[in-house]
């Protein structure tokens, strides 16, 4: 499997996943020439994406869907809830819901239901390798023995605690962010994936990093304190205009 994070962050998300010949992409919360231009650097041809994949629907995940649905249309993925969010940006498109297992092609998707103000938010396991999990207050402890000891994971690391409630946020907005339905700070981010890496774990990517209420070397060394594990282990802090290396698993 071949991972790269094309965007992370508050102005916008998108993840490329490939499995043999299977090309999928995690959300499109950038415009779609910033999208063709990411994969054309990988030699990737948008037109051979299969489908989209969708966590949930505020802008900076689903920004780019009309005009790149409109040109290459692949198949999107969604919960049931999303529909109408969705419908305000493409006015006729075909969707799958997800199933609690959902196969496309080469990849085996497992949901996770994720805790975020806005309906049927999700993260996903893909082919017991991947974990995907961004945009949530919380992670509930029952999806915690089925996370363990992936070869990869793609985590939140939103913001540091003391940033957001120094900063310049309003005070109800720092509630919303630091809330069980905001997102995952640099701590909690740190403390599931102390619980869930394991000796098979070979890259961890920390993203959706707040530009205002946190820093790179904040994010790395909330995780370096906290998992016991850090030799041979691959780190990267996703950005939000720039992709990735590739990352394969």
């Amino acid at each position: 499997m071949k991972v790269v994070v094309l965007a992370s962050g508050s102005k916008g998300n998108v993840t490329y996943v490939e499995e043999k010949g299977t090309r999928i992409l995690i959300d499109i919360g950038k415009s779609c020439a910033y999208v063709e231009k990411k994969l054309k650097e990988l030699n990737i041809n948008p037109n051979t994406i299969n489908a989209i994949l969708i966590t949930h629907t505020h802008i900076d995940h689903i920004v780019g869907i009309g005009t790149f649905y409109k040109k290459y249309k692949p198949e999107i993925y969604i919960m049931p809830k999303m529909f109408p969010a969705l419908s305000e940006y493409l006015s006729d498109f075909n969707c799958t819901y997800f199933t609690k297992i959902t196969q496309i092609n080469d990849i085996r998707v497992n949901v996770i239901k994720t805790s975020h103000d806005v309906p049927d938010s999700v993260g996903f396991l893909m082919n017991d390798e991947l974990v995907y999990i961004t945009d949530t207050g919380y992670l509930n402890d029952r999806y915690l023995p089925m996370l363990e000891n992936k070869s990869m994971y793609i985590m939140e690391s939103n913001h540091d605690i003391e940033m957001l409630y120094n900063g310049k946020y309003p005070y109800h907005l720092k509630r919303r962010i630091a809330s069980d339905i905001g997102h995952l700070s640099n701590t909690d981010s740190s403390n599931y994936l102390s619980k869930i890496v394991g000796s098979n774990t070979k890259h961890i990517v920390l993203a959706h990093l707040s530009k205002e209420n946190n820093t790179r070397d904040k994010a790395l060394e909330t995780l370096f304190n906290a998992i016991e594990r850090t030799e041979n282990l691959d780190v990267v802090v996703a950005e939000q205009d720039e992709r990735t290396k590739v990352i394969e698993i």
